[in-house]
């Protein structure tokens, strides 16, 4: 296993980490959600994602009664969660203070640890004052029981603008995102983000590094029974990785990267993840599998990473046809 620095922080992770997102409840119970958590640890693993969203809090239920049994160490893995949707009514979204504590306190129930490494605000709220979200998330880090925060899905503005306001407040600012990232949604990480690097010391947690699935192939004939996109409540994701323009594009441009990785020695889904990590501003790609082969696999990525030369990426590049225009110097 290979481990990075969240951006400018002292925590190193694991260059590959796992998450929950669809799989945990949905696919995986708790026998098979724990065994694949042990097959990642056994690896090197030691970033576990996770969110109050993920199958409305039984996702984190899972993870946590799945920590309990494997009884690991708590110095030795790192876990996270996420808060803006908890429920329907008015005090159970978003990000103000209330349900930002609440959340917190209640992951921390259904994980059954005491503190969180890792909290995200999941989206952005425009109904909640930005300095609201900032203090409450820097209290939180004062009192323990959040050691890292950041965002998912922000803007880079909103993000800066999060920092400066924690800055003047003299709390503890946020220092990482999770955006989308893979061979087909490459802006925010590759230009938007640009300036963060530098200036706040931004890492991230990228998700989606397959593109819902896409990049291993296995939509070439359809969709399998028990893959996500086959679960009725992901027919908007369906939707958009496969049956709009853009997303049949996306999976012709995924047979010509297959033979690629047939030339490298690898699978389509190594060397999708290897690209990602080939991105230095890449803290941890968070994997995700309901199966032990197809874990096994997608770990394996960091054999193919080597083989990634400046020849093959720019081939790469060909293919795919989307690297963003880098910002303007004039």
């Amino acid at each position: 296993m290979l481990y990075r620095r969240l951006g400018r922080s002292g925590l190193k992770l694991s260059a590959l980490s796992f998450g929950s997102w669809v799989t945990f409840s949905q696919q995986l119970d708790d026998r098979a959600a724990g065994e694949l958590m042990r097959q990642a640890y056994d690896a090197g693993v030691n970033f576990f994602d996770n969110a109050e969203a993920y199958a409305n809090g039984e996702s984190e239920a899972i993870m946590g009664r799945a920590l309990k049994a494997l009884a690991w160490r708590r110095d030795t893995y790192c876990v996270s969660s996420k808060v803006f949707w908890g429920g329907k009514l008015p005090t159970q979204k978003g990000l103000s203070r209330k349900h930002v504590v609440d959340c917190c306190h209640n992951a921390l129930r259904r994980l059954q640890v005491d503190y969180l490494d890792l909290y995200f605000c999941h989206r952005p709220d425009l109904d909640t004052p930005l300095e609201e979200t900032v203090r409450a998330m820097g209290d939180l880090v004062a009192q323990g029981k959040v050691l890292y925060w950041g965002t998912s899905e922000w803007r880079a503005d909103e993000i800066a603008q999060a920092h400066g306001i924690a800055r003047e407040l003299g709390v503890a600012p946020p220092t990482m995102e999770q955006p989308e990232y893979n061979l087909f949604a490459r802006r925010k990480v590759e230009r938007e983000f640009e300036r963060l690097y530098d200036s706040i010391g931004l890492g991230t947690t990228i998700w989606s590094p397959l593109a819902s699935g896409v990049l291993t192939g296995k939509y070439e004939a359809g969709v399998p029974a028990g893959s996500r996109l086959a679960l009725p409540e992901y027919k908007w994701l369906r939707d958009e990785a496969l049956d709009s323009a853009t997303g049949r594009a996306n999976v012709a441009k995924a047979r010509e990267l297959a033979a690629v990785a047939r030339e490298l020695g690898c699978t389509l889904a190594q060397l999708s993840i290897a690209w990602c990590l080939a991105n230095p501003r890449v803290s941890t790609v968070i994997l995700g599998a309901t199966k032990s082969a197809q874990l096994a696999e997608n770990l394996q990525a960091l054999d193919a990473l080597p083989k990634l030369s400046r020849e093959v990426l720019a081939r790469i590049e060909s293919i795919a046809a989307n690297k963003p225009e880098p910002l303007p110097r004039y």
